[in-house]
């Protein structure tokens, strides 16, 4: 029989260090289990995947640009050959403008982030300094048992 843990020591790491790397089974439900202690001490809890993100800074706290499919209609001498640009506010700003005002903050649950570069993981371990309310949970690859540790640890070690 498994004993039943708490999450105390991974939500106290978390709130210390503002962003952890998490190592998961690969079968699945120990994230789902943490997240819902998240929400449970009042963190709003927010999935993403890193894949697609493209320029994080952008993505999270910037206004960025995106061209949507142009499903074979074009336009012809209005605009440029691949699409006009819509701009869509940021994903975690937005997130914070609209947290209950109950809420201790916004946690980013980000799977897939073997995929980000180091650069990028920088920029996510720093984003708790600079916005205060965010905590960032990065998903770094599978273990047998579930495994954090703080994302500056993680970027010193590699």
């Amino acid at each position: 029989m498994a004993i039943l843990t708490t999450g105390k020591d991974f939500i106290r790491s978390l709130e210390q260090t503002g962003a952890c790397g998490v190592y998961a089974p690969l079968e699945g439900g120990y994230e789902g289990r943490y997240q819902r202690r998240l929400r449970t001490i009042g963190y709003t809890v927010f999935n993403i995947t890193a894949r697609g993100l493209g320029d994080v800074s952008s993505y999270l706290m910037g206004n960025h640009g995106i061209r949507p499919p142009h499903l074979g209609k074009k336009n012809i001498g209005q605009e440029a050959m691949v699409g006009h640009v819509q701009f869509i506010p940021p994903i975690a700003g937005y997130h914070l403008e609209n947290l209950p005002a109950k809420s201790k903050g916004l946690v980013l649950w980000i799977i897939e982030g073997h995929i980000l570069s180091r650069e990028e993981i920088f920029y996510l371990a720093n984003l708790p300094k600079t916005q205060p309310r965010i905590k960032i949970v990065l998903e770094l690859g599978g273990e047998r048992y579930f495994r954090y540790q703080s994302l500056q640890d993680f970027l010193l070690a590699a």
